[in-house]
């Protein structure tokens, strides 16, 4: 196999299990492509926070400008980690594959993998860390337990 045919052929996990966590359907648009045709690398991060986004709306959670308001949604990301494993080469419907690793007090690690629709292609995976703030102070504050107990529903399976 030569290095442009390894580059272009996705990655399938043998056995990619979507038991846990959700699939969220998320779409690459024409121009979301950069100038070699790819999914550009800072698309990645933003497809997977638009499908958590809606992820915790379908959860009952939302956002609508006021940070005194705002609750859970009021946190910052503290970390991402993402690995980019074989480009999206094409416009069309995809999915990021979501879940989490750990809840903490104030702090929260979620997994990811954008993905095909149907969960079987790996395009690139990843974690990210969020921490969430008191609106006033802005400083670490304990997540509430409605957030608690999805985020509960959302924890990977220990291997």
């Amino acid at each position: 196999m030569t290095a442009e045919a390894e580059v272009a052929a996705p990655m399938s996990s043998a056995d990619p299990d979507v038991s846990y966590g959700r699939l969220m359907p998320v779409t690459v648009h024409f121009d979301d492509l950069d100038s070699l045709g790819m999914l550009h690398n800072a698309r990645y991060p933003l497809l997977v926070e638009r499908a958590w986004n809606e992820l915790l709306h379908g959860y009952g959670f939302t956002f609508d400008g006021d940070w005194a308001a705002a609750g859970d949604f009021c946190n910052v990301v503290r970390e991402l980690l993402i690995s980019y494993e074989a480009p999206v080469d094409r416009p069309g419907a995809y999915a990021v594959h979501l879940w989490v690793d750990r809840l903490g007090t104030t702090g929260l690690t979620y997994g990811f993998r954008l993905c095909s629709a149907d969960g079987e292609v790996t395009y690139a995976r990843g974690t990210r860390v969020l921490v969430r703030l008191d609106a006033g102070t802005l400083r670490p504050t304990p997540w509430s337990d409605r957030f608690r107990a999805c985020g509960r529903e959302l924890l990977r399976p220990a291997d």
